[in-house]
């Protein structure tokens, strides 16, 4: 009897440990407190009120003010250069010399049937007075005067054609000296000295003229409107940066504003002149063109950074005063340097999320952290 006893007693103790170490455990599991989300780390700025200006930007190409392709007028061999490739050169400064002695022994033949015909000429209208005289005492016939008249009269003729021969001679003799139309910047030599050239050929160099200097860009035909309300008040400015050039910004004005709309591209063409006299804008360049059309007065603003989209549209993330963050739907204005115009949504004085907003959802608690860079663009 004591061998079957013994074991069972054993068996209850056991069970009875069991059942505490569950009911303990289970006391333990119910004291442990919830475990909460840490904050989430973000970088804030505050919504502020500043006037704004309303700007167009666009990529421009820069164009010289005038482009001349120097060609020459006769044919001849380049006998001489007087400038060096991708110099400046003035208006009427001597460029090549065409070999001039055919030019200079037809002048000269010119010249000579000139003083020839001169002779001849006043030989026969002497000749023609004196008959005249005789015509009146009856000593010659109205017959002989008329011929002498008539052969004064040709003779004056050919010196009239023999002068314009001289005169085109010496035109013909100044077109060896090949100069420059305009003031400007040569580019590449295209004929070394010793070629030949023909008349209005091959183009001996190109030059630009780079003081002042067009940029040329397109704009959305929606803001036509307002670049006409802008132009009518007045010069309108705007500023050429080349991209990652620092210090390389320029101001020009509005000079030309094309007279139809591209209807393939939706957009107009503007032409702003620059006088670029520290040469930073070079002809064939792209360059971002900025042109401020007004200047929103008061108006809220942030960074633009801060501005979410999704499937309902543009929203921020505002910082509430319990550090929870709440998803505010926003009407956005106008925008420049990095910073956005709130038409509605956000009140000035607000404190929104500017980076780290993908780890948020509404409510969410958040550890905020000033941005420097917008605190700066106040």
């Amino acid at each position: 009897m004591e061998r079957i006893i013994i074991p069972a007693v054993k068996l209850l103790i056991s069970g009875c440990l069991a059942a505490s170490l569950f009911v303990c455990g289970a006391c333990a599991a119910k004291k442990e407190k919830p475990k909460t989300k840490p904050p989430v780390p973000v970088t804030v700025a505050t919504a502020i009120r500043k006037d704004v200006p309303v700007q167009v930007k666009a990529i421009g190409n820069i164009e010289p003010y005038t482009s001349v392709a120097i060609k020459s007028q006769v044919s001849g061999q380049i006998a001489r250069v007087h400038f060096k490739e991708g110099s400046d050169v003035q208006k009427g400064s001597l460029l090549v010399t065409l070999a001039p002695e055919s030019f200079e022994a037809t002048l000269s033949q010119c010249e000579a049937a000139l003083a020839k015909d001169l002779a001849q000429s006043k030989f026969a209208h002497d000749q023609a007075r004196r008959y005249e005289l005789m015509l009146k005492d009856g000593i010659v016939t109205q017959d002989q005067y008329d011929q002498l008249q008539a052969n004064a009269a040709s003779f004056a003729a050919t010196v009239a054609a023999d002068r314009a021969a001289v005169k085109n001679a010496k035109i013909q003799l100044g077109y060896c000296y090949i100069r420059s139309p305009i003031s400007g910047r040569t580019g590449k030599l295209l004929l070394q000295p010793g070629n030949l050239t023909k008349a209005n050929d091959v183009p001996l160099v190109m030059i630009n003229q780079i003081n002042p200097i067009y940029v040329t860009f397109s704009i959305p035909e929606k803001k036509l409107a307002e670049v006409k309300r802008a132009m009518a008040g007045g010069e309108l400015q705007i500023e050429a940066v080349i991209p990652d050039e620092p210090g390389s910004k320029e101001i020009g004005t509005i000079s030309f504003l094309d007279n139809m709309v591209n209807a393939a591209t939706g957009t107009i063409k503007l032409n702003g002149i620059f006088a670029n006299r520290s040469r930073k804008l070079w002809p064939g360049q792209f360059v971002d063109v900025v042109m401020t059309l007004s200047s929103l007065q008061n108006a809220v603003v942030v960074p633009t950074q801060a501005i979410q989209i999704s499937q309902q549209g543009q929203f921020i993330y505002v910082v509430k005063p319990d550090k929870t963050v709440e998803m505010r739907p926003v009407t956005v204005g106008a925008a420049s340097g990095g910073a956005s115009v709130i038409e509605k949504g956000v009140a000035p004085g607000e404190t929104v999320v500017v980076n780290g907003q993908l780890r948020l959802v509404p409510g969410a608690k958040v550890e905020a952290k000033i941005n420097p860079a917008a605190e700066g663009r106040k």
